[in-house]
């Protein structure tokens, strides 16, 4: 089951870099880059999320991290499968 809360509280800590790595793994790729430094990430599938941070070693507050989880459609058997756990 999808429990988005379980999922940011275990990814917390993780920084963005790490994230974005296992979008690309997962088949995500960088759709397009926003004015404000943002970046959208598409699937084939028609998935997309939107990442917004300023250095790679920051990490998301949680309710971004929960919009990414929900966007993505990640449960816990994914994150393992992508290194993230």
């Amino acid at each position: 089951m999808n429990n988005p809360g379980r999922l940011v509280h275990l990814l917390r800590n993780t920084p963005v870099r790490e994230i974005i790595r296992a979008l690309e793994r997962d088949g995500f790729v960088l759709a397009r880059n926003t004015r404000t430094g943002g970046l959208v990430y598409s699937h084939p599938d028609g998935r997309n999320t939107f990442i917004h941070y300023h250095t790679g070693s920051e990490t998301l507050v949680r309710k971004t991290l929960a919009s990414v989880i929900r966007a993505t459609q990640w449960n816990e058997d994914d994150l393992r499968r992508l290194g993230l756990l």
